[in-house]
């Protein structure tokens, strides 16, 4: 019902503004077409209102229908695992998960503040994928199930794991250690 009354407001601007158009044949007087510039103002005007008008329409059916969803505040305190230190300017993406686990488009990205700390209200009720990045830190992410008013989530970040190279010596656990044996019993 909304879509047909904004199509019709929208396809009426129209016809308003090709009415008002100036054509090239009106050109042969000034007078005509200082009078047609001025309806074609005067149009384009009505075309932005209507314009706004549907989308406040849009945007106050959109906000109806949240208001009757369920939805959370949730709140986040990201720290450093090995010394519990916030972790300041850590990015927190949120996502959607839908009934398959398959992470669903759109999402939200908060960023903490200096004490590690940020919140989002108005997440609606459902399975949520948080992922938390901030340089220098592993990137952490989990799957939660959002189903009270209030939730806060605390996130420890680890240091990055130290990279493996073929070309250090690496001593096999499974073997015995050659090196501790005497050199002179051979």
């Amino acid at each position: 019902m909304v879509n047909t009354y904004i199509r019709k407001a929208i396809r009426s601007a129209k016809v308003q503004a090709a009415r008002w158009t100036p054509s090239s044949d009106s050109r042969e007087d000034a007078g005509a077409t200082q009078r047609s510039r001025r309806g074609g103002a005067a149009a384009r005007r009505a075309l932005i209102l209507v314009v706004a008008i549907a989308v406040g329409v849009i945007a106050g059916a959109s906000w109806a229908r949240a208001e009757d969803e369920p939805s959370s505040t949730l709140s986040f305190v990201v720290l450093k695992e090995h010394n519990g230190k916030p972790v300041r300017n850590a990015a927190v993406v949120l996502h959607p998960v839908n009934t398959h686990g398959k992470q669903q488009r759109g999402g939200f990205e908060l960023k903490t503040d200096g004490d590690g700390k940020t919140h989002f209200e108005g997440v609606p009720y459902g399975k949520m994928r948080v992922q938390v990045l901030a340089p220098g830190f592993q990137t952490y992410g989990e799957d939660y199930d959002v189903e009270s008013p209030t939730m806060e989530i605390t996130v420890k970040l680890k240091l990055p794991q130290k990279q493996y190279s073929i070309y250090d010596e690496h001593t096999d656990p499974s073997k015995p250690d050659d090196s501790k044996k005497d050199p002179e019993k051979k």
